[in-house]
């Protein structure tokens, strides 16, 4: 699989495909609300990607490689010399862009960003830093976060810009120490252990919603085929929140028939599998309990 993900004009999203998936994407493209396709890394990196765009008679195709440099395009006639420079850009090899002719594409100049003031900085810097500790949100999604964070009524201290500006440099901070992270992290396990359950049968969300009182009312909705399903288990964005500073994780579990002996079962399962994944869990047994996952070292690693 290519470390990375495409987006479409027609607003699809692809994760992690192999070549001749993105070969597929690429031959596909030319309709009027599917005329081009852009590819970022994983994890995302400001300003670095290759986009293709399919005209008439002709492939456009372009790449940039960070926000302080150019972009560059090039002219091609064919999908398969597009796929294979494309994915030669994904596997980041010697030369993937040698063989063609770039010319570089004028873009407009960047509008200076005022420097906050230094309180204001120190503030979202703190808070930029504990959503990425979490692990869940991109960095357009942190953006708008880190904007809004001081808004108090019509004063909006942190502009659009300048949000954007801390959230990249932060990002990248983090994308350069996770790096250095070397096999299985305790969030992977996390996530291997619930796809292994939501495929035999217990629907399992990471981050979901903001609480246990949401999560229980909305986790049956999430059920794709309700007639396969047993039951659920999540934790909220709180909980991704006390673990991320260095606590717990409580996990909410139950039944869709909403007997205690199903909801134990579900509970059952899901601490074996946690425990199969060389996780420390702590529940006593009763339905009415939650499943903590304790000792986590929470280093998830940015998409």
């Amino acid at each position: 699989m290519l470390a990375i993900r495409v987006r479409t004009e027609n607003s699809q999203e692809y994760e992690r495909i192999s070549a001749d998936q993105l070969g597929v994407l690429v031959e596909r493209i030319g309709d009027a609300d599917d005329s081009f396709l852009v590819v970022d890394r994983i994890p995302d990196l400001p300003c670095v990607f290759i986009q293709v765009a399919r005209g008439a008679e002709c492939y456009s195709l372009e790449y940039r490689d960070g926000r302080a440099g150019p972009m560059f395009g090039t002219e091609l006639a064919d999908a398969e010399s597009v796929t294979r420079i494309m994915v030669a850009w994904a596997r980041q090899d010697a030369g993937w862009d040698a063989g063609v002719v770039w010319d570089r594409v004028e873009l407009p100049p960047a509008e200076p960003v005022p420097e906050l003031d230094e309180e204001t900085r120190r503030e979202v810097e703190e808070y930029v830093r504990g959503l990425i500790r979490r692990g869940y949100d991109g960095r357009e999604q942190l953006a708008e976060d880190a904007e809004e964070w001081l808004v108090d009524g019509d004063e909006r201290p942190v502009s659009a810009a300048q949000a954007q500006q801390i959230v990249d440099r932060l990002w990248l901070e983090r994308v350069e120490e996770q790096a250095g992270w070397e096999g299985e992290t305790d969030p992977e396990r996390i996530t291997s252990v619930f796809a292994g359950l939501d495929a035999a049968g217990i629907v399992a969300r990471e981050n979901f919603t903001c609480c246990r009182g949401c999560g229980l009312a909305e986790i049956g909705a999430e059920a794709e085929d309700p007639e396969r399903v047993r039951g659920f288990v999540f934790f909220h964005m709180q909980g991704t929140e006390s673990v991320a500073a260095g606590g717990g994780l409580s996990l909410y579990y139950g039944g869709f028939d909403g007997s205690e002996d199903t909801t134990t079962a579900v509970g059952d399962e899901v601490t074996t599998a946690l425990k199969a994944a060389g996780l420390s869990v702590k529940w006593d047994g009763s339905p009415g309990s939650a499943i903590d996952v304790t000792n986590l070292d929470w280093r998830k690693r940015l998409g």
